[in-house]
């Protein structure tokens, strides 16, 4: 009798030290999955014609482009690995890549010609090259945040393109 208690407990024993390894194992694996999959972001899509709402540096740094230029509202089209930029007066196109919500704006060409107001070509020459992330809100609104935490660029999904 006694060595059938000490075989059932040990038996016991080996069953929930079998139970708590695999049990143990398979919650490190749930672990690092959720790790896997926190880690993998979507590039963010910004593809299409999104309209240049606002050009902020700071609360009392910024340029409205609709209330400098009485002319035809400025707009930046993203395509595949490109970007162009048609201001009220002067166009901007370069290369862009997107990685999760990461953007880097390559530097491209730009017109020069003399205008009335270059407030808005001032301020994109200005913020273009601080520009690193991508801030998506919701499909109708885009944020390209700057390296400050106070500069970004606000868009506004075009319902119509021009292009």
């Amino acid at each position: 009798m006694k060595t059938y208690n000490i075989f059932f407990i040990a038996s016991v024993a080996l069953l929930m030290a079998t139970a708590f390894g695999c049990s143990s194992n398979k919650g490190t694996k749930a672990v690092n999955a959720d790790n896997v999959a926190q880690t993998e972001v979507a590039n963010a899509d910004i593809r299409g014609q999104w309209y240049i709402e606002n050009i902020v540096f700071s609360d009392s740094d910024y340029v409205r482009p609709d209330e400098t230029s009485s002319s035809m509202k400025p707009y930046i089209v993203f395509e595949d690995s490109t970007y162009f930029i048609m201001t009220n007066c002067n166009s901007i196109s370069g290369s862009y890549t997107v990685k999760g919500d990461s953007i880097k704006l390559g530097d491209g060409a730009m017109t020069e010609m003399a205008c009335d107001d270059m407030q808005t070509e001032d301020a994109l020459r200005r913020i273009l090259p601080h520009i690193s992330t991508i801030d998506v809100q919701y499909n109708s609104g885009v944020r390209l945040m700057g390296s400050a935490p106070a500069e970004y660029i606000l868009l506004r999904k075009a319902k119509t393109e021009i292009k």
